[in-house]
């Protein structure tokens, strides 16, 4: 089944439009196409984001595809196949020592309920998936709130700590100075209750001319 928003995306775009005019001119140029994308687990997901950070897209795409292949040999994309398998051939995959670590951390806590299931993590709320997820290893509220957006479609997520946010945030609306957390989600206030659409507008206004 295709994974849905918990938001209406008309009715978040047309709010967005009346309440900024600044974003509505990044809106009027750029149709929004936000995709969810399609996942089975909590763990699943996590692990692609632990493997995919700090690295290119294609590197990150050839380790990911090598790591899922070699769980694939022993049985389904589980925390429990991860476990089974020797560090060598993760490591023989092009994991380093410390994203082998991670999705390791990841596994064990996936099974120990610390992780959520997908079910129970789109009915969390933002505080209480950020405290239980960052407690994996190489996992912190950016990677959370990159799940929140693109795999649970929560609504009014708002990933100040993303650089390319405060960037396009700074050069959307003209600041001299970087914007602060604070700024920025005081600003984005008029948003509610659509601040991940907001985001992903901030986003794409980086790869338009303003």
């Amino acid at each position: 089944m295709k994974p849905q928003f918990a938001f209406d995306p008309v009715a978040a775009v047309a709010h967005l439009r009346a309440v900024d005019p600044r974003l509505a001119e990044v809106i009027d140029g750029v149709p929004f196409a936000l995709e969810l994308r399609p996942v089975k687990s909590v763990f699943e997901a996590l692990m692609r984001s632990i493997i995919y950070q700090q690295l290119h897209g294609r590197a990150a795409q050839a380790i990911h595809g090598r790591v899922v292949a070699e769980m694939l040999k022993d049985g389904p994309v589980a925390p429990e196949t991860l476990l089974k398998i020797p560090d060598e051939r993760l490591r023989a995959a092009g994991l380093s020592a410390s994203k082998l670590r991670a999705i390791r951390d990841l596994a064990a806590r996936s099974l120990d309920g610390t992780v959520p299931t997908l079910a129970q993590a789109r009915r969390l709320d933002e505080a209480e998936l950020i405290a239980r997820l960052t407690a994996v290893r190489g996992v912190g509220p950016w990677t959370v709130h990159v799940l929140m957006i693109f795999y649970l479609g929560h609504g009014n997520v708002m990933p100040t700590g993303d650089y390319a946010i405060r960037a396009a945030f700074r050069r959307l609306y003209r600041k001299r100075k970087d914007p602060t957390p604070a700024h920025i989600l005081k600003h984005a206030r008029r948003w509610e209750p659509y601040r991940s659409v907001a985001s992903w507008y901030l986003w794409r206004s980086l790869d338009t001319e303003l």
